[in-house]
């Protein structure tokens, strides 16, 4: 018999230390309902479930962000209704003009209603916005190709509508020390830019940009025009619509990287859809009668009803304009119709990463509670023992008597 070492005691007392270790994380984990609390739990399960936890929030934000671009476009077709309800009633007023039973004064009278109705066209083109930002009156100046453009140094022109032509640009100014800059804006909107740097000598310098189709692409050609100083510059644009035509909006529409869809909303102005035009052209009235829908001032001309021949002519522009309209909708439908599926994909993928999230971090409550049943009874057998365990040194004054 031994008393400086009670083995026993010594044994019993780590066996209760563990079963309390093992009770204690049975507790976390049933308080929690977790079965990675700390990454000691389970270290590559940890790591697996927060790369899992990072794309399940990424793709409900990504739902909620189809679900946002599906209001905007809502917005931008609720107004297109209204713009096709005017544009039928715009119709219905030509052809009541078509007929000669209407006198001059009728017809000024149908005139002031179709003022007005294209005013508001361009007022809904105008002022229909999502979270303050503008949908259909996208607002660059509309560019054309194969033309030449005469400017000082410094100043821009842009030439992006799909066709091949050639642009000279003439600084009158003396080139020695002289500088200047030419942007090129493509369809979608970036730009690349020739700069002239100061310089003489007698070789002209002639450059052929491309495709214009290039994205975010900046070219700075620094050159020593002749004594001259006129420049030929080749430009070819890319086959897509000129910059200014619609306005485009990028949805991220996925968890990652370059998972996105480009929403365009074309202009919807009226003269985008060709029911005005320059006071006194053939087919419109003689002088500006319609505003841009917030203002009380005439900038444009609108269709004249004023006689048959003009009337009938407006049936077709009109008629035009519906069609154009109508392929705008449709092609909104189509996106939105394409965000709702992809809104549903995004649930279930959101939904089946979150069940492998859960296998993997969640933790078994019938398995853990009996884990927990057992290292309780076990951690009291082993203070029931270690108490029998300190008594049995007591022997030795048993033989001291």
């Amino acid at each position: 018999m031994r008393i400086n070492h009670n083995i026993a005691a010594l044994n019993t007392h780590r066996q209760l230390g563990q079963a309390n270790n093992a009770q204690q994380n049975s507790m976390e984990k049933l308080s929690s309902g977790l079965r990675i609390n700390k990454a000691g739990d389970d270290a590559a399960g940890l790591a697996i479930s927060e790369k899992m936890r990072g794309q399940i929030r990424g793709l409900d934000q990504a739902s909620r962000n189809s679900q946002d671009s599906i209001s905007m476009i809502q917005t931008a077709e609720g107004a297109l209704n209204e713009t096709h309800s005017i544009l039928q009633r715009m119709r219905e007023l030509a052809v009541q003009s078509g007929n000669d039973t209407n006198t001059s004064t009728d017809r000024g009278e149908i005139q002031k209603e179709m003022n007005q109705l294209t005013s508001e066209i361009n007022r809904i083109g105008n002022t229909t916005e999502f979270n303050n930002q503008k949908l259909l009156n996208a607002t660059a100046g509309e560019v054309t190709a194969g033309s030449t453009t005469t400017t000082p140094a410094s100043a821009s022109s842009t030439q992006t509508n799909g066709s091949s032509g050639n642009i000279t640009i003439t600084d009158a100014s003396s080139f020695t020390g002289d500088t200047g800059t030419w942007t090129v804006a493509t369809s979608d909107g970036s730009n690349f830019t020739i700069d002239k740097g100061d310089g003489s000598g007698a070789q002209a310098l002639t450059v052929t940009a491309g495709s214009a189709s290039v994205d975010g692409v900046d070219f700075d050609l620094p050159a020593s025009p002749a004594a001259s100083d006129e420049w030929s510059i080749d430009v070819t644009a890319s086959e897509t619509t000129t910059k200014g035509a619609f306005s485009s909006f990028s949805s991220q529409i996925g968890a990652n990287e370059n998972q996105t869809m480009s929403l365009e909303f074309s202009d919807m102005r009226a003269s985008a859809l060709g029911i005005t035009g320059a006071a006194g052209d053939s087919g419109y009235t003689g002088k500006d009668t319609v505003t841009n829908g917030t203002n009380n001032t005439t900038n444009e001309a609108a269709l004249d009803v004023s006689d048959a021949t003009n009337a009938g002519n407006a049936v077709t522009k009109i008629s035009e304009a519906i069609e154009q309209v109508s392929a705008e909708r449709s092609k909104l439908g189509a996106n939105q119709n394409r965000l709702e599926h992809t809104i549903n994909n995004l649930g279930t993928s959101s939904e089946n990463l979150t069940a492998a999230e859960s296998r993997i971090r969640d933790v078994d409550m019938a398995k853990e509670m009996m884990n927990q049943t057992k290292s309780s009874i076990l951690a009291q057998a082993s203070q029931a023992m270690l108490a029998k365990a300190n008594q049995q040194p007591q022997g030795v004054l048993q033989l001291l008597r």
